[in-house]
C-alpha cells in the first residue's frame, strides 16, 4: 500500500503544485486490470492499491481540469518484464496466458505507446479515463 498507492498520491501531490505554477501538466498513473476484476487472495493488497490509484487519478482529473492538469491511469495486465519472466518461470507460461484472448501477454512496447499517447496532448477530453492493456483479459 505504501508504494503502490501512497507514494503515487504523495508525487501526484507534488506535480499537481508544479503544475499549478506552469498552467497544466499531464499525470499517468499507472494502475493494473486487478484494480477492476480483483487478484487472486494472496494479492489482496495489491488490487485494492491498484484501485486506489484508479479513485486518484479520476478524483485529480475532476478536481484539476480547470487548471488545466490532465490526469489519466493505464491498466495493464501481465506484461512481459523480467520480473514477470521469473514468476512464469514458477508457474508456467500458461497459468498466464490462459484466459488472454489475444494469447500472449503484453510487452513494455505496448504500454509505452499508450503512455506515449496521452502524453502527447492529443486527447485532453479523455482526462479521468483509464486505457487497459491486457488482450482483452478483460473487458469493461
Amino acid at each position: 500500500m505504501q508504494v503502490n498507492l501512497v507514494a503515487v498520491a504523495d508525487l501526484c501531490r507534488e506535480a499537481i503544485r508544479h503544475f499549478q505554477t506552469r498552467n497544466g501538466g499531464t499525470i499517468i498513473n499507472i494502475a493494473s486490470r486487478a484494480a477492476f476484476r480483483g487478484d487472486d487472495p494472496q494479492h489482496i493488497h495489491y488490487a485494492a492499491s491498484k484501485g486506489g490509484v484508479i479513485s486518484l487519478t479520476r478524483t485529480i482529473a475532476r478536481g484539476f481540469a480547470k487548471s488545466n492538469i490532465l490526469a489519466y491511469a493505464v491498466a495493464p495486465g501481465f506484461v512481459r518484464t523480467e520480473r514477470v519472466e521469473s514468476y512464469l518461470q514458477q508457474v508456467g507460461e500458461y497459468f498466464a496466458t490462459h484466459d488472454i484472448p489475444l494469447g500472449e501477454l503484453a510487452t513494455p512496447k505496448d504500454v509505452a505507446n499508450v503512455v506515449a499517447f496521452l502524453a502527447s496532448g492529443l486527447a485532453p477530453h479523455a482526462t479521468g479515463a483509464t486505457i487497459d492493456i491486457n488482450g482483452a483479459s478483460y473487458v469493461r
